[in-house]
């Protein structure tokens, strides 16, 4: 980018901010307003460099430890550096970047699993390892930023993905590592940056996923903080993640109060809230495989995942043989009375039809 065309952008947010702001200030706001077109475009030679490359070294803040930072904002800015800096970094860095967070998913799995247990009282570890390895195996890398191109009458087209820049996520407590590895993986090999805002009562557990994720992008030559996170998140420090100026995309995992504010935030907003999935099972079905994975899927981490199955619509030819392999496979059937006892161990409040039970 021309000198002449940084003042002119310089001029531009000046004096869209008014005089509160000092020159050097308007000038810093100045990199955070590049719009993707106002963003340089390297050329091939400009970015062929050797695998081994390590990105420009970054000043240490005393604030930040591994990408969790004491406030919000600091997480953010910090985030924005930190997606500046990659914006100059060839892809194949990126790829190497994607390996190493992989690679660490795994070989933390049983750690962070354990921790998001004990944090949470919630599921089973041996499940919770399974996700870590899950995710940070088959969750979609650069490999799938497929480029596309055609020509016609027109001439040549040629589409390719670009990222947003800071994504706000916000991670539930029913799987706090997990989807931490997840999103951190995706939103990074897309070219990225993410601020997270754990759920209060797994934070430790999200957090550390973050700082270990932030070290392998290091360990492959990316830039530090590009995972960033609030160390004592809050109600009030995720309504201001999916309010901040500087955040372009919100993907929310969580309850449905944190899901209807992020799709009222005005920004787009990816949101994954309560699951109550069924399974159908009709007479077509392999009655021994349906009944086995029916409980296996149920039971797993205790069903806390909101994908696996809650309930089972049956077809009624079928109803009893199903049952009989799902209870030979650790199901327990009860009758009305039993049922009754359980909901009222499990439940503190029964808010009704179409509602939530506590």
């Amino acid at each position: 980018m021309k000198d002449s065309e940084i003042q002119t952008i310089i001029e531009r947010v000046t004096r869209e901010v008014g005089e509160t702001l000092p020159a050097t200030a308007a000038a810093t706001a100045a990199t955070h307003v590049l719009s993707r077109a106002e963003t340089p475009v390297l050329s091939g030679a400009e970015v062929a460099v050797s695998p081994h490359h390590q990105a420009p070294p970054q000043p240490s803040s005393s604030a930040g430890d591994n990408g969790v930072f004491p406030t919000l904002d600091e997480a953010v800015a910090a985030a924005g550096a930190a997606f500046r800096q990659l914006n100059t970094l060839p892809l194949e860095i990126r790829k190497h970047m994607v390996a190493h967070m992989r690679q660490a998913g795994r070989e933390y799995a049983q750690v962070l699993a354990e921790m998001a247990h004990s944090e949470s009282g919630m599921g089973r570890v041996a499940d919770k390892v399974l996700k870590n390895i899950l995710n940070a195996d088959k969750t979609l890398g650069v490999e799938d930023l497929e480029t596309a191109a055609w020509s016609g009458d027109g001439g040549l087209t040629i589409t390719e993905y670009a990222p947003y820049g800071i994504i706000g996520a916000l991670t539930p407590s029913t799987n706090p590592t997990s989807t931490v590895i997840c999103n951190a993986i995706a939103m990074v090999a897309a070219g990225n940056a993410v601020t997270f805002n754990a759920h209060p009562s797994t934070k430790d557990a999200s957090n550390h996923t973050v700082q270990i994720l932030n070290q392998a992008i290091q360990k492959a030559g990316g830039p530090a903080n590009l995972l960033t996170a609030v160390a004592n998140p809050t109600i009030e420090s995720a309504t201001g993640l999916m309010q901040h100026k500087a955040v372009r995309l919100l993907t929310v995992t969580g309850g449905a109060a944190v899901v209807r504010a992020a799709m009222r935030s005005g920004k787009r907003a990816v949101c994954a809230g309560p699951g109550n999935p069924p399974v159908v099972v009709d007479e077509t079905a392999d009655i021994e495989q349906a009944g086995r994975d029916v409980v296996i899927g149920g039971s797993f981490d205790n069903n806390i995942v909101c994908t696996t199955e809650k309930e089972a619509i049956v077809v009624d030819t079928i109803c009893d043989e199903l049952i009989q392999v799902m209870t030979h496979n650790g199901a327990v059937k009860l009758n009305s009375w039993q049922f009754n006892r359980l909901w009222k161990a499990v439940t503190t409040k029964d808010r009704g039809p179409r509602k939530y039970a506590d």
